[in-house]
């Protein structure tokens, strides 16, 4: 999928690039396999601001995607190629043997035509969802499951792939696009291949407005303000701050580790390196 570039005819276009879109098929996605998607703007069921910076996207329609790939050894051809305003990979339409007709998330290499199946049976081909038990070691994977049954959750965003590294006592150890490596039972369901729309990380933006045709809002410096909005605003003159990185509300932020739960330690090997 190539990169388009525009004449710069005015300021708003000379850096903005966008994906030629002419391989992903036109019209409206399939109508049943949509639903309408409220606008919350960062907000929580109470109302209340959880999310800075967010507000204001274009109107979109979700687009219902199997993540679980639970019609077991039955083939599907690849009807079309379609755009998701909701995430950053492409997603397929597969028509099944039976009629049924389903959203997956379109691997590299997935073309119209081809034929994927979901199943401990199916052949190591891009866009076929196996169990790790049964994927050869050194395979590139996606939409891999954490719970069996419960659906894809790794490894989901447009170019990104895993690499499944090793087998033992009942776990699959999986590199992931971060460079952790982790634990995943073998019972785990995932897609051979890595996931599709490689030059999504190549995109230049281009000018302001596009942001806020996805919902990003402004975000103001902490040191651009007073020192009663943020715990870095004021002094004489520029400052860089004077401490730490913090958050508005005086919590560490920009590398401080977060995360808190112990009884998924054990299964992370390796954490992720910096960039």
């Amino acid at each position: 999928m190539a990169i388009k570039t525009y004449r710069p005819t005015s300021p708003a276009i000379r850096f903005r690039t966008t994906l030629d879109n002419r391989e992903l098929s036109s019209g409206r996605p399939l109508k049943r396999l949509t639903e309408s998607k409220r606008r919350i703007s960062g907000r929580n069921n109470k109302g209340r601001l959880t999310i800075r910076h967010r507000g204001g996207a274009h109107k979109r329609l979700f687009r219902i995607v199997d993540f679980l790939r639970e019609k077991r050894d039955i083939p599907a051809q690849v009807t079309s190629l379609e755009y998701d305003p909701n995430r950053s990979a492409r997603i397929a339409l597969l028509t099944y043997a039976d009629g049924e007709k389903r959203y997956i998330l379109a691997p590299n290499g997935l073309n119209v035509g081809a034929t994927v199946v979901s199943g401990e049976g199916a052949d190591i081909l891009v866009g076929n969802a196996l169990p790790l038990k049964n994927i050869p070691l050194g395979t590139m994977i996606h939409n891999i499951e954490l719970k069996k049954g419960k659906g894809g959750q790794m490894a989901r965003a447009a170019g990104v792939a895993a690499q499944l590294l090793a087998k033992e006592a009942g776990y699959a150890q999986i590199k992931m696009p971060s460079g952790e490596t982790r634990m995943v039972h073998l019972d785990c369901y995932a897609t051979v291949g890595q996931v599709g729309n490689l030059d999504h990380e190549n995109i230049s933006i281009g000018k302001a407005g596009r942001s806020r045709w996805m919902g990003r809002r402004p975000t103001v410096r902490g040191v651009a303000m007073n020192p009663i909005d943020h715990p870095h605003g004021g002094g004489e003159g520029k400052t860089s701050g004077g401490r730490h990185p913090v958050s508005p509300w005086g919590l560490p932020t920009k590398g401080y580790k977060t995360r808190n739960n112990k009884r998924t330690q054990r299964f992370i090997i390796k954490r992720r390196g910096k960039r």
